[in-house]
């Protein structure tokens, strides 16, 4: 990993999903404070084309439900999906188009996902692990009106988040990943 000597630099290239994170979570008001790091985002016109739905206790198990409906999954009594069980808390991310002239539905739904991100980052840097998933039934009726998601809308995933095993985080930390090559991904108008 590449060191960098400005903080906001160097805990943008720290961040790493963590897919199995502890039963700890943020409260609702830690999440409403750290979303004040989450405004600034990128937002032509100022739309705000996103919300976000925190699902805890009982919500995972609807969403479970929801998720075997679309899938056609029949499950034993008593037996409940595993997915939305991951983590104590999901952050269902939501993409909310509003007809505008001059922003796109798909300028918009960039929005929400780089609202997401910033969360994420926000996140990690107060000291939770997050994984965002998502999946082939994500934008299923079922899943949809489990979540109340409108026809204007778009479920883009949930962000998993719990705490982080101290030993984990270190070795996360100690992780020698290579920087990304901006070779391949940084280029020049044609000239012709």
């Amino acid at each position: 990993m590449k060191h960098f000597d400005d903080p906001v630099l160097q805990a943008m290239a720290s961040r790493r999903s963590v897919s199995k994170v502890g039963p700890a979570t943020p409260t609702d008001e830690e999440i409403a404070r750290l979303l004040a790091a989450v405004t600034p985002v990128a937002d032509h016109k100022a739309l705000r084309p996103w919300r976000l739905i925190l699902l805890r206790g009982d919500d995972r198990r609807v969403l479970g439900e929801a998720l075997d409906a679309a899938a056609g999954t029949v499950r034993e009594p008593g037996e409940v999906n595993p997915k939305p069980f991951r983590a104590e808390l999901l952050i269902a991310v939501v993409a909310r188009h509003t007809e505008h002239e001059k922003v796109p539905a798909w300028e918009q739904h960039a929005t929400a996902a780089g609202a997401a991100h910033l969360l994420e980052l926000a996140l990690w840097q107060a000291g939770w692990g997050v994984m965002w998933r998502s999946g082939p039934h994500t934008n299923a009726p079922q899943v949809r009106a489990a979540h109340g998601v409108g026809e204007d809308e778009l479920l883009m995933g949930w962000l998993y988040v719990g705490d982080v095993d101290p030993h984990h985080r270190e070795r996360l930390a100690a992780s020698h990943k290579p920087a990304l090559d901006p070779a391949p991904f940084l280029g020049a108008m044609p000239r012709g």
